[in-house]
């Protein structure tokens, strides 16, 4: 089994379903008392979300870049980046540390082909939902079309996002908020929907809304134990 180098801490919360889910699938595909070989790197959110509101790409990059450096060192063979938002500079990992990432929107995109859709809405921080690695990703690699919610629903999406689900704050209203705004997408012709935020599972499941859904922590948490038992590609 392949080492897995874990970033996390963006939020913990999240990163803690990471650390079930993985091991939970590893003791699943091995049985007995199996779980994943793993390290984790987790990071002070405080310091990534001012960053980020701040634009501070530049020296964004340069953390999640240590970060993994230090993850190799301590004998990682991939790559697993536990948030959608810092995806954003998951090439730049690659060329300059010179390790595998296991991209979150490619193992989506995978299982959103296998539904034979066509056309997903995005949820997720406003990096996310404007920026164009993710959308970019899920066009060029599987052909998908993607629609995100209007303006002043973006900002309710991020709001919610950073002021309640990175602090452990699971509020209804903000359920049905998110539920409104995923029917909206539905009616833009979204046939699924990305929870393109690895906060928002702790939200919204499935039985909340009558569109699928993708589950991007679960999806990329499951899929890091397949890539390390060599049951995935190495795209």
């Amino acid at each position: 089994m392949k080492k897995i180098g874990l970033i996390g801490g963006m939020s913990w919360e999240s990163s803690l379903e990471y650390y079930r889910i993985i091991n939970e699938t590893a003791k699943l595909k091995l049985g007995g008392l199996h779980s994943a070989e793993c390290i984790m790197y987790s990071v002070d959110f405080e310091e990534i979300e001012a960053l980020q509101h701040q634009n501070k790409w530049k020296e964004l990059t340069k953390i999640m870049v240590n970060t993994a450096e230090s993850l190799k060192k301590a004998g990682a063979d991939f790559i697993v980046i536990c948030t959608n938002t810092m995806h954003k500079m998951a090439s730049d990992i690659e060329n300059e540390v010179g390790i595998k990432v296991l991209h979150i929107a490619e193992v989506t995109g995978e299982k959103i082909i296998k539904k034979e859709m066509k056309k997903v809405g995005l949820l997720g921080t406003k990096f996310t939902m404007e920026g164009d690695f993710y959308k970019k990703v899920l066009k060029d690699k599987f052909n998908i079309d993607v629609v995100i919610p209007d303006e002043a629903d973006r900002d309710i999406v991020h709001q919610v996002i950073y002021e309640e689900l990175c602090k452990g704050i699971i509020n209804e209203a903000s359920r049905e908020k998110y539920k409104r705004i995923i029917e909206q997408l539905a009616s833009k012709g979204a046939e699924g929907i990305v929870l393109g935020c690895t906060e928002i599972p702790l939200l919204i499941k499935q039985e909340d809304v009558n569109i699928p859904i993708f589950d991007t922590t679960t999806i990329h948490a499951v899929s890091a134990v397949e890539f390390a038992l060599d049951k995935v590609s190495s795209k």
